[in-house]
């Protein structure tokens, strides 16, 4: 059961993902209410408005159609818009920043939404539009379904107001790296509070190797279902890659105390998700890869833009301070017992895989060189910090100065920041 719920939260957040979502799930919906709203008409809801709420019903037949066939001119004309404005978008982005913060923003609720009601408000006026018959004697308009329509094209109306101001401040580098970080954060406080990194796990030199039967990038573990089947088999395992590291066909995955057989070991592979995009809420360090590239690409000599380029090693410094709190090793318990350990790539390796890119493509900044070598002064001052992580960061400083003097040639500069470093 565990397994299948995996599967359908890992596919919910793969479709609700997509850009086509909610402009789908909401035309659906928008045809359902049509069809449900000509059915109240067959039973007479207009003839009762009429009634009862005149002013509200609309009674002609050529005012119905020509209010029906503007809104949905007009709805088809916004929504075009609106597409063209969230590609432009896309495109922005990916140019300026970088392709990988793309998933994030085409997952924009916000902007799905917004969509979604301009394409439920056409559907729904097409339909009524298609009800309207010639008139007869006894005939009765459906005007409730116009009113209805209408009140569609206000609200849809409205959403593209909202559009506009969401969309111009969603493509703001502050708001896509402030919503990177959170995400990181989040993901990153979520792994610490279940962090028994500092436990002892049994010697697993021995133990059997079993082999990956796919190629690709598992994004995620289902580390709750793994933890479940170990202990409900009395067995223990070592998953022997990184989060997010892509593995070939017979690499080595995981160790077990104990020889699987096949269908143990399909039970055990179907907690592996293999899956190409890249979601932060997923892996944190997505987050600082994502945070990476954005800042480098902002030192591109086609962008030279240094001010970003410090706006997201800021955002690193934080999210360093809280990747500090954990651990080189995830282990899993059950019972006070280690049943399960996740591996995790360790501090150092992290910490020179995110700054050498700074090291190698801006050397040749001085203001960014500051930034980095306070960044590390920062660090350093951490309380949770251990000798083996300030070891770490000595070592990056040190990698800092080398590169700086080999990129900026201004002696007082090289003594400005030699003398920013904290002994």
């Amino acid at each position: 059961m565990k397994f299948i719920y995996l599967r359908i939260k890992s596919f919910f957040n793969s479709i609700t993902g997509s850009i086509a979502f909610y402009p789908t799930l909401y035309a659906v919906l928008a045809l359902g209410f049509a069809f449900l709203m000509k059915w109240l008409e067959s039973i007479g809801i207009s003839r009762y408005l009429q009634n009862s709420f005149s002013p509200l019903v609309v009674n002609d037949i050529e005012t119905a159609r020509n209010i029906l066939t503007t809104l949905i001119a007009g709805g088809i004309s916004i929504l075009v818009f609106s597409f063209s404005m969230v590609m432009l978008l896309l495109s922005q982005a990916a140019t300026n920043y970088s392709p990988r913060v793309l998933p994030s923003l085409i997952s924009n609720k916000t902007h799905q939404v917004i969509l979604g009601a301009f394409l439920s408000s056409i559907i729904y006026n097409i339909i009524t539009i298609i009800g309207i018959e010639p008139s007869g004697k006894d005939y009765q308009i459906p005007g409730f379904s116009v009113l209805i329509g209408i009140i569609t094209a206000l609200i849809a109306l409205a959403a593209f107001v909202y559009f506009i101001h969401s969309i111009s401040t969603s493509i703001q580098i502050n708001n896509i790296l402030n919503n990177i970080y959170q995400n990181s954060k989040s993901q990153l406080e979520t792994e610490i509070e279940h962090d028994n990194g500092k436990k002892e796990f049994p010697d697993s030199k021995n133990w059997k190797t079993y082999n990956s039967i796919q190629s690709g990038t598992i994004q995620n573990i289902s580390s709750t279902s793994l933890k479940s089947y170990c202990a409900d088999n009395d067995i223990q395992l070592e998953v022997l890659f990184h989060k997010g590291e892509y593995l070939i066909m017979d690499s080595p995955l995981f160790k077990c105390n104990k020889d699987l057989d096949k269908e143990e070991i399909d039970e055990i592979l179907k907690n592996f998700l293999y899956q190409e995009s890249e979601i932060v809420k997923d892996n944190y360090v997505l987050g600082f890869k994502q945070i990476t590239e954005i800042g480098i690409k902002a030192m591109s000599p086609g962008i030279n833009d240094p001010g970003t380029a410090i706006n997201t090693i800021n955002f690193l410094t934080d999210l360093f301070a809280v990747r500090l709190k954990k651990s080189d090793h995830s282990i899993i318990m059950n019972d006070n017992k280690p049943i399960l350990k996740l591996s995790i790539i360790p501090f150092d390796h992290f910490m020179h895989n995110i700054v050498a890119p700074y090291r190698n493509y801006c050397s040749h900044d001085f203001t960014v060189m500051m930034s980095l070598i306070q960044m590390m002064n920062r660090l350093k001052k951490c309380k949770n910090l251990s000798n083996n992580n300030k070891a770490t960061l000595d070592h990056q400083l040190k990698l800092m100065m080398h590169d700086a003097e080999n990129g900026i040639k201004n002696p007082a500069d090289l003594k400005v920041l030699k003398s920013t470093i904290d002994s």
